[in-house]
């Protein structure tokens, strides 16, 4: 992400001295704004061609390929600072992280949809389709962020690299350490 650098690079010292500590939690967040632009889109453009009477099954769909390129920028992005876990074993605790986020973001579509009938002919279309981004896209991704951002520090990727680095000798003063 060479325009990140490039923007961090710009800011002052002031305003770095305050980022900086969170970097990894701003990346997942700016990992997260792409996907939900990647999920709404499809979400969507799903449900207004392919699915239009199954949006729950349109956003699953979204969400589903969103999380697929979620995974690759947090992992060679976001969390790229930490590891303790083969590779294979990380794909899969995010895949059951983000599966479990799924189910998370799909509660307030589905009640919104067949809870409080915010569907076709109950409400108009433009209410429909407003409803729907409220609470898919809106209250369901913020739920499903705030427990992905928890579970993946704690189980996904719950290590910082730790670089090994030689110890330094002690450099000894002849004239200052007397000898036996």
């Amino acid at each position: 992400m060479a325009f990140v650098g490039k923007l961090v690079a710009r800011l002052p010292e002031k305003i770095l001295v305050r980022v900086l500590p969170h970097a990894e939690m701003l990346k997942f967040l700016v990992v997260g704004g792409i996907a939900f632009v990647v999920t709404t889109v499809l979400f969507f453009g799903i449900k207004w061609t392919v699915l239009p009477q199954h949006p729950v099954t349109a956003n699953i769909l979204a969400v589903l390929i969103a999380t697929v390129l979620s995974y690759v920028l947090n992992r060679e992005w976001s969390f790229a600072q930490r590891g303790g876990r083969q590779r294979h074993h990380e794909a899969a605790l995010f895949f059951i992280v983000a599966g479990i986020g799924l189910a998370i973001n799909q509660v307030p579509l589905w009640i919104s949809s067949y809870v409080f009938h915010l569907r076709q002919p109950n409400v108009s279309l433009l209410m429909e389709n407003f409803a729907d981004f409220i609470s898919g896209s809106i209250i369901g991704t913020l739920l499903a962020t705030a427990f992905r951002w928890w579970a993946m520090r704690r189980y996904v990727f719950p290590e910082p690299v730790v670089t090994e680095s030689l110890p330094t000798p002690a450099v000894s003063d002849s004239k200052s350490a007397p000898r036996d």
